[in-house]
């Protein structure tokens, strides 16, 4: 493993100039049809020396620590080994998060996190977003802003590799489709625990489990409490916190209780919410959380008021008097253009012209494994599907997986990348052992297996569409009149 000598570098070089810089800012503007979607800072001033930081106390002594905060106001942390393969992570991180700000911690946590990636000799920089809330490509632009700082600062590195996790997957995927195009930018893409089916399906799951747990629970909101529908998670200026919603679930459904101490009702509605939405209960309240608070991120803040989701025509199956649950349930359509704006912003097309790993838990409880059959489809019908190897793991953790596989993966991604020969999932499998004698932390793949379709688990909407196609068209559609998506 080569070691670059940081001393030869210039490691604080000079911004093309300016002239240059703000007409490339411009025109990458107006191909994106809007300023707010193009990486903004960058071409303005120079940027800000990075502030010098502690590391994780895995990297104390192996790694430099850097942090600092962007014109947009995103706060990011970077890290360069002391024995630098000359090579870059950049991350995007998962979430949304919620806020109307930037959280410096957060990029920081993420650099603990995937710590293996700078313990594997590459450097390592993470945007923390410029605010909470949900915003995919605006996510994506300052993901390629904390890119373009690190070559600011450290020079351009050998080869810089994409790493998306759950939400951030999604963000990773955009920002390849948006900006891995340009030469030098990046040069392949990780996906693990991806939320890859894309916002305007990605949480129909969440639609269903928001209106089913209405219909038997009767208290989000309680009949004595103002009304609201559903599509809102909950309604604009409620005061209600995510300890609230926990006891509410509690009341209803005694989800945290032994079942033994359970009322007879709360174990029918339990059961009946589960069998139902197919949400795991180790995972239910936090899928309720998202249907709620980040519902009405999405709706209220980030589109004015106007719904994306609906779940008209949907057949909900499984409980113990379906005839009833369907007749009583909550029913809405989305506004189009809610949907349309939800979907340029989030959704994917599958034209990735760079390499991509993906790999997934099979029994992740947040970003069901059945979303990487969704982004597969995508990424074919864009007649791109060679650009994709997908790897598939027996652990049971949205979060995080093990760090030999975490190294393995990269691997197999820069070697791709380095030859240009496309990797099997098998022999990715079967090199796992190899990082494993360094970190026991166990390789769990399974090279076999292959995700059942998105609507086995999920449940379409009627009038399914051919997502790929339909996606491209919205793409292009919106390129024409300038749309905004989701603003950032």
């Amino acid at each position: 493993m080569t070691t670059p000598d940081l001393r030869r570098r210039t490691p604080w070089p000079a911004l093309r100039r300016p002239g240059q810089a703000v007409l490339s800012a411009v025109l990458a503007a107006l191909f994106l049809g809007t300023l707010g979607n193009a990486p903004a800072g960058h071409a303005r001033s120079a940027p800000p020396r990075p502030t010098a930081a502690d590391c994780p106390l895995r990297l104390t002594g192996t790694a430099r620590c850097y942090t600092g905060q962007d014109a947009n106001g995103a706060h990011w942390t970077m890290a360069v080994p002391v024995r630098w393969n000359g090579s870059l992570v950049v991350h995007a991180h998962g979430g949304p998060d919620l806020g109307d700000t930037s959280d410096p911690a957060r990029s920081a946590d993420d650099l603990e996190r995937w710590a293996v990636m700078v313990d594997e000799g590459y450097a390592w920089a993470g945007s923390a977003y410029r605010r909470g809330g949900f915003g995919t490509r605006m996510a994506a632009a300052d993901t390629e802003n904390v890119r373009r700082l690190f070559t600011d600062h450290f020079g351009r590195p050998g080869r810089t590799y994409l790493h998306g996790q759950s939400w951030g997957g999604d963000v990773a995927a955009k920002t390849a489709e948006t900006y891995g195009g340009r030469p030098g930018a990046y040069d392949g893409v990780l996906l693990t625990n991806g939320v890859l089916g894309g916002g305007s399906r990605g949480y129909d799951h969440r639609v269903d489990l928001r209106v089913v747990y209405q219909y038997y629970c009767r208290n989000h909101p309680r009949p004595t409490e103002p009304q609201y529908p559903l599509w809102q998670g909950v309604r604009a200026g409620s005061t209600l916190t995510p300890a609230g919603l926990g006891a509410r679930l509690e009341e209803c459904t005694g989800h945290t209780l032994d079942p033994a101490e359970r009322t007879a009702a709360q174990q029918r509605n339990l059961d009946d919410i589960l069998a139902v939405t197919r949400v795991p209960e180790r995972t239910l309240e936090a899928h309720l959380r998202f249907a709620t608070f980040t519902f009405r991120d999405i709706v209220t803040d980030r589109l004015g008021g106007r719904n994306p989701f609906g779940n008209r025509g949907v057949r909900y199956t499984g409980s113990h008097d379906d005839a009833a649950l369907n007749a009583g349930v909550e029913r809405f359509a989305p506004d189009p253009t809610a949907r349309r704006d939800l979907s340029y912003d989030s959704d994917l097309t599958g034209k990735v012209s760079l390499p991509v790993l993906t790999l997934h838990a099979i029994d992740d409880p947040t970003a069901f494994v059945e979303h990487e059959a969704a982004y597969r489809a995508t990424v074919h019908g864009a007649g791109r599907g060679r650009n994709l190897v997908q790897t598939f793991t027996k652990e049971s953790e949205h979060s995080g997986l093990s760090d030999s596989e975490y190294a393995n993966s990269l691997a197999a991604l820069d070697a791709w990348a380095r030859t240009g020969h496309k990797p099997a999932p098998r022999a990715i499998a079967d090199s796992c052992e190899r990082y494993d004698a360094t970190y026991g932390t166990g390789c769990f793949y399974d090279p076999d297996h292959r995700p059942p379709p998105y609507a086995s688990r999920v449940r379409p909407r009627p009038g399914g569409l051919d997502w790929p196609a339909m996606t491209a068209a919205r793409e292009r559609a919106w390129s024409r009149i300038g749309g905004v998506g989701i603003a950032p």
